[in-house]
């Protein structure tokens, strides 16, 4: 698992993400302990392992930049990919709480981390609840997500589900200030979105050539372009995110 400290940290106040306003603010108190509880930063390449399900971990992450993907590898060697993770997103949690991890974190992309002391998370709970609060809607976030990923892979159509997932992460990536006009990068392959979606190959090609067809998407060579959201908002059955700025620590 090759992992690169990196003595350029980012300092907190400086963040790229803080400065998109689809994140919250912090108040300056809890900035200034946000900064003491960082470490320092970790640079993973991709394809390499973060996180391992059935491991623990000493250590919180917080995505600073690139993609990952959250998953669970089958006894018969195959995996279910559960979703996929962002900058401001939070990493690890499940260690902190159960002892070990309940999945495995991948990147897709050359990633950069923020970390944070897994032992200190009681301290930040107890000298800033709301801090305390972002954690747990970080964790809410993430039970939604999976939530909504149990109905669309066990109940809609194939059609339905690609066309939710392309709204999804479309969505997501905009939000994140990822996105170029209509494009945003989607660093994915077909494997990828068929082991997403529970379908095999063949059924990916096909139903994302439906997709295609529509003409409200284009996806390739790692970039997806929606040339009309309302559409692909309804083929997906997908209800945008609207509510305050997220959190993230």
């Amino acid at each position: 698992m090759p992992k690169v400290a990196t003595s350029k940290t980012t300092k907190c106040k400086l963040c790229p993400i803080r400065k998109n306003p689809n994140y919250r603010s912090f108040e300056p108190d809890e900035l200034e302990f946000v900064e003491h509880f960082k470490t320092g930063e970790l640079v993973i390449e991709a394809g390499e392992q973060v996180l391992i399900d059935g491991h623990d971990s000493a250590h919180l992450y917080t995505i600073l930049d690139g993609w990952v993907i959250r998953l669970k590898y089958l006894p018969n060697g195959g995996r279910q990919i559960l979703n996929v993770a962002l900058p401001g997103d939070l990493l690890g949690l499940q260690s902190s709480l159960f002892g070990a991890m309940q999945h495995t974190v991948e990147t897709l992309t050359r990633v950069t981390l923020c970390v944070f002391p897994r032992s200190r998370i009681l301290e930040l709970n107890a000298a800033h609840p709301e801090l305390g609060f972002d954690v747990t809607w970080l964790a809410a976030r993430d039970e939604a997500m999976i939530a909504e990923h149990l109905v669309n892979v066990g109940q809609r159509s194939a059609f339905v589900r690609m066309a939710y997932f392309f709204a999804h992460v479309y969505d997501r990536a905009q939000r994140a200030n990822m996105g170029n006009g209509n494009k945003i990068p989607l660093p994915l392959t077909q494997e990828h979105l068929a082991d997403m979606l529970g379908l095999s190959a063949v059924h990916t090609n096909k139903t994302l050539r439906k997709i295609r067809a529509t003409k409200c998407i284009g996806w390739s060579r790692g970039e997806l372009v929606v040339n009309d959201a309302e559409m692909l908002h309804d083929l997906g059955e997908y209800e945008p995110y609207l509510g305050p700025p997220r959190p993230f620590i």
